[in-house]
């Protein structure tokens, strides 16, 4: 298990617009040969808009996108038509696929903080495809097979309560609030293990916490 923590991840964006990210992967300019992807996951961002910020229309391909929104408001448009606002609890999938084009923004009046996701496809090319999803919890967890991926969320509510990560080739863990322990680490706001071979692993609460769990085959 390899732990990273969240002062250790690049901090970029662009606070003069209004915008500030912290990358966990190598990313742009902040290019790491020892740290550019671990199964199938390629970035973990934590993206905060402040109202009327966002992202202009840029192009992706041969990338599954999934954002998680911790609070505001995400307001997507790509250019397969779909036009969206994505809202704490639900899950955004952007199947690039072969190549799509989109835009993100805060067209909110409150802050917006989420938390983005690319996983590497098994194969490239196809059509795209968009999808949002509300409920994700632990008895419903939202599969990406096209990356050979899925994603649980973990939400305990008090100290001492317990979940299990998958036991699978590559898991890793993302705490998104709260505090956790996990095998013998403590892991707060920002931190993630990234575990290969799980296999009997429990998450334990210290606080009330919301946990994201990437299970992946390769």
């Amino acid at each position: 298990m390899d732990v990273r923590r969240a002062g250790d991840r690049y901090r970029g964006g662009d606070p003069d617009a209004g915008i500030e990210t912290l990358h966990a992967f190598s990313f742009g300019r902040f290019y790491d040969p020892d740290n550019l992807r671990f199964g199938a996951l390629l970035a973990c961002n934590e993206e905060r808009l402040a109202p009327g910020a966002g992202f202009a229309e840029h192009p992706h391909s041969h990338t599954e996108i999934v954002t998680w929104v911790v609070e505001g408001e995400l307001t997507h448009r790509d250019s397969a038509g779909h036009a969206t606002v994505v809202r704490p609890g639900d899950v955004q999938h952007l199947s690039a696929a072969g190549g799509v084009r989109h835009e993100e923004r805060n067209d909110g009046d409150a802050p917006l903080v989420f938390v983005q996701m690319w996983l590497a496809p098994l194969e490239p090319g196809g059509e795209p495809s968009y999808a949002t999803v509300s409920g994700i919890d632990d008895s419903t967890p939202y599969p990406v097979p096209a990356a050979g991926a899925t994603l649980h969320v973990r939400r305990l509510a008090a100290a001492g309560e317990r979940a299990a990560v998958p036991d699978a080739p590559f898991a890793h863990v993302h705490v998104v609030r709260g505090r956790v322990r996990l095998d013998g680490a403590e892991l707060g706001p920002g931190d993630a293990a990234r575990i290969t071979g799980a296999e009997g692993l429990e998450l334990t609460a210290v606080a009330p916490c919301e946990v994201l769990v990437w299970e992946m085959t390769g």
